[in-house]
């Protein structure tokens, strides 16, 4: 799609009232000719720029990994203290309320899903292998933050809508214009009838009527 179509169309999505603080700009997919009993949509997209809001990214790590992650994610978790999380499950849950994504160490996933797992697992945040959120203990943790920061999930189960943010009102147009064009030849590559399964598709502000994406 033409970036002036995308153009067009995102400013016709701004036109609503204006709010006091920066909305979230959300791309919507709805996906057609898709048996989901059958066919298990998960990826993720790799966006050229940021979403406009900081991803809050906590690591969970062993020693070889607990340093550098206290300098580069916004909170680190040594195993030594799982124990604490898996007594109380109340803290395990304000944890997983605090944190966008989780980081873990490969050669500590048992512990991890020991602690975390009945916590995490309802609420989809237990670290993500697909995702690049497992990582080796020698990982380079200053990549895997950055990398994560321009991540969306496209992700199903039941539901034939994928939402995702892809941008904030007050980031730069092009940024935003160029992530949505990202996400859209993501997914017609990567779903398995293409762009055939892509049927109408809209871009919202969080307070604002969808717009939809059109190249009439």
């Amino acid at each position: 799609m033409e970036k002036e179509v995308l153009k067009n169309i995102l400013q016709k999505a701004k036109e609503g009232k204006k709010r006091k603080f920066s909305q979230t700009i959300d791309l919507i997919v709805n996906l057609k000719s898709l048996d989901l009993k059958k066919t298990k949509v998960e990826f993720f997209v790799d966006l050229h720029h940021n979403k406009g809001k900081k991803v809050r990214i906590c690591a969970l790590v062993g020693p070889e990994l607990f340093d550098q992650a206290k300098k580069v994610c916004d909170n680190a978790i040594r195993n030594d203290d799982f124990v604490n999380y898996q007594k109380d499950k109340k803290i395990a849950k304000k944890l997983a309320k605090e944190y966008d994504l989780f980081i873990a160490q490969a050669n500590i996933m048992a512990p991890v899903a020991a602690a975390f797992g009945r916590t995490f697992g309802p609420l989809g945040k237990m670290p993500n292998p697909k995702a690049g959120c497992v990582v080796p203990p020698n990982a380079n943790l200053q990549i895997v933050y950055d990398r994560l920061q321009k991540m969306v999930p496209i992700k199903t189960l039941k539901n034939m809508v994928i939402q995702v943010p892809i941008g904030t009102e007050s980031q730069d147009e092009e940024q935003v214009i160029d992530n949505i064009s990202t996400v859209l030849k993501s997914m017609e590559s990567s779903l398995p009838n293409h762009k055939n399964n892509i049927g109408k598709t809209y871009i919202k502000l969080t307070m604002g009527a969808p717009v939809e994406v059109s190249d009439k």
